[in-house]
């Protein structure tokens, strides 16, 4: 099996990926990721879906959103943020957005001067570092080489920080087996009580959404889509009635059903 994640290799989805196939391609985008499994170039996609720091990645909830993928499995993997360069006098910092994000503590009290520049992934910033001795990169130690070296580690801002991915696959991978349930909701519809509808079609089976998010759905402005994770697998008579009750609501939209899955906790 061969997957494909962000690139290019080293970076912290690179690493989540090769728990899953041993063969990694690699994309520039997660958006890029999500299309290549939903046009059967890849039969499995790993992308970021949620920080422990800087919370959900939108790039992927828009990309599941908008393909006919399923979701077969998430894992979990805690981030350690190290600061690589050629030598300690460097004047820009380069690392994926959120790798900056969740180092802003340490930067602007070690740094506060230096500018930050951001790139499409952990791994491109250290390749930034390998190419200019005025460049500092933020990545996995383990990711220095010969050619830099470490400046400092376990540089977030948190030592709890952990990075969920999704494994996607082709929608005809979709099961109904897995302790976790993701969907997407759209209702298509605006009115006193709609949220609190969608809730109380779990509440009431007793069944706890882990996560519910909401983004523009791009048709209109003011216009939602909910993201929901819900701790239940689709093989459950409860699931399956909230789930019948959650389409009722959404029958002016849709509501797209990403598959149950199982975590998979990866340590570094």
């Amino acid at each position: 099996m061969q997957a494909v994640t962000l690139g290019p290799a080293g970076t912290y989805s690179h690493r989540a990926a090769r728990a899953v196939a041993d063969d990694v391609a690699f994309r520039e985008s997660v958006t890029s990721i999500v299309n290549a499994v939903a046009d059967g170039s890849f039969e499995r996609g790993v992308v970021p879906i949620e920080n422990s720091i800087e919370g959900s990645v939108t790039e992927s909830l828009d990309a599941v959103a908008n393909s006919d993928v399923s979701v077969v499995q998430e894992i979990v993997t805690p981030i350690r943020h190290a600061l690589l360069a050629q030598s300690e006098d460097f004047d820009t910092v380069a690392s994926h957005s959120q790798a900056l994000a969740q180092c802003r503590t340490y930067l602007d009290e070690n740094y506060p001067d230096v500018a930050l520049e951001a790139v499409a992934s952990t791994a491109r910033g250290v390749e930034r570092a390998r190419a200019d001795p005025s460049v500092a990169g933020i990545g996995h130690p383990d990711n220095v080489g010969d050619d830099l070296q470490i400046i400092a580690e376990d540089i977030q801002d948190r030592s709890s920080n952990a990075t969920r991915f999704l494994v996607v696959a082709p929608e005809s991978a979709r099961s109904d087996a897995g302790g976790k349930t993701s969907l997407v909701v759209y209702p298509n519809a605006n009115y006193p009580g709609l949220l609190l509808e969608l809730l109380e079609a779990f509440a009431e089976r007793d069944i706890n959404l882990s996560r519910i998010e909401s983004r523009p759905s791009g048709n209109r402005l003011g216009d939602y889509l909910f993201h929901i994770d819900a701790d239940a697998g689709l093989y459950e008579e409860r699931m399956a009635a909230a789930l019948d009750e959650v389409e009722g609501i959404a029958r002016n939209g849709w509501v797209r059903i990403l598959g149950s899955y199982d975590t998979r906790h990866v340590l570094y």
